[in-house]
């Protein structure tokens, strides 16, 4: 115990000398020597130096040794792969990504596989070194299944099979993380959502989803399901993902009379360019999201809403979205821009492995 405890010193506060723990630990010179021993003896920490620089005799310093063990971050997305691989300091040795080309499960597993043993051989290690694996991808994992289930729009992909497959291909330590949810960890871990305890991040894009931070802790609810706002069912009959996700915009615009080549994207341009046709179906979209944003508030009565995706994160939209809470919500939350780019869901399995990594690693001190 004394050992974990002040592993976890190290990992908090980063390199620090036997006196500087006994001080924060409390625990005496001679029985932080001995589990400092026993630490580098395991592998976990290693002498990081010396300090210079203050009075007295140089203090010998440790570390967390950060080859101890290696995470490997997935993304399954519908249009892209991304993989990244870190090491226990959350350092990431190396990050790649690829637009899919698979139709069905298994060659999408393949391309999966590829991908993460190139990106380990950029990091210098093989797929066996890695210490856990952590799938980020559309929909919950089903216990009562063993399979993925609401995720929609990727053929196969809710098959127990194609759950079995990817154990097969990463092992069975393999944990599955809903996309939206490691983004939220990531928001909270590297983003804006890092200095609050209550927020909601909200994605917007292909789909919709939602994750939910609570005092700190990510909450995902008694079947995993918190935070699957697509499934929102809206007054005038559908779900707000069909009404409000990138081809719900698309399919207004056109309604609107935008012609030529249309995505959300060019939608969201052509607005901020004057185009009168598309600022009204950004101006719908904004209150649609304005509106399910306000329900969230009345639940959970955030302290802030992050808007990701790419119809969040278009120039302008958390504005308008702003703009509209007054007239609907009790309370209104500040919200702002998530920060972080396209690997945020990659990001959020790093920092969900890199927990599970430590567990798995200290377990053989207990």
């Amino acid at each position: 115990m004394n050992e974990l405890f002040l592993l976890g010193h190290i990992r908090d506060i980063g390199s620090c000398s036997r006196a500087e723990l006994a001080r924060l630990s409390g625990l005496s010179k001679p029985t932080v020597s001995l589990a400092l021993a026993n630490l580098e003896r395991a592998g976990l920490i290693r002498e990081a130096g010396q300090r210079t620089g203050v009075p007295g005799r140089s203090a010998l310093l440790y570390e967390v040794r950060a080859e101890a063990g290696y995470v490997l971050g997935l993304h399954v997305g519908h249009q892209y792969l991304r993989v990244a691989v870190s090491d226990m300091t959350g350092q990431v040795r190396a990050r790649s990504q690829l637009r899919g080309t698979a139709r069905g499960t298994s060659s999408r597993v393949a391309e999966l596989v590829e991908l993460a043993d190139s990106t380990c051989a950029q990091a210098g290690i093989g797929r066996a070194e890695v210490t856990q694996t952590v799938l980020g991808s559309p929909g919950v994992y089903d216990p009562r299944r063993n399979a993925i289930s609401l995720a929609e729009g990727m053929a196969g992909w809710g098959r127990p099979s194609a759950l079995a497959q990817l154990r097969d291909a990463f092992g069975n330590d393999l944990v599955i993380e809903n996309d939206v949810d490691a983004a939220t960890l990531a928001e909270r871990e590297h983003g804006v959502g890092l200095d609050t305890s209550t927020f909601v991040f909200v994605w917007i894009g292909t789909g919709i989803g939602m994750g939910l931070v609570i005092r700190g802790n990510l909450h995902r609810g008694a079947h995993g399901v918190a935070g699957e706002i697509g499934y929102m069912p809206l007054l005038d009959a559908g779900t707000l993902e069909s009404g409000g996700s990138a081809t719900a915009v698309v399919r207004a615009a056109r309604q609107a009379g935008l012609r030529g080549p249309v995505s959300a994207r060019r939608v969201f341009e052509a607005a901020a360019a004057g185009d009168e046709r598309a600022a009204g179906v950004v101006a719908i979209e904004a209150q649609l999201i304005a509106r399910a944003v306000c329900t969230v508030v009345t639940v959970v009565d955030p302290d802030l809403v992050v808007l990701g995706g790419g119809i969040g994160q278009a120039p302008g939209f958390a504005a308008a979205v702003a703009a509209e809470l007054p007239r609907l919500a009790p309370a209104v939350p500040e919200v702002r821009v998530s920060a972080l780019g396209t690997g945020a869901v990659v990001d959020g399995c790093l920092a969900a492995g890199n927990e599970l990594a430590w567990q798995r690693l200290t377990a053989t001190l207990l």
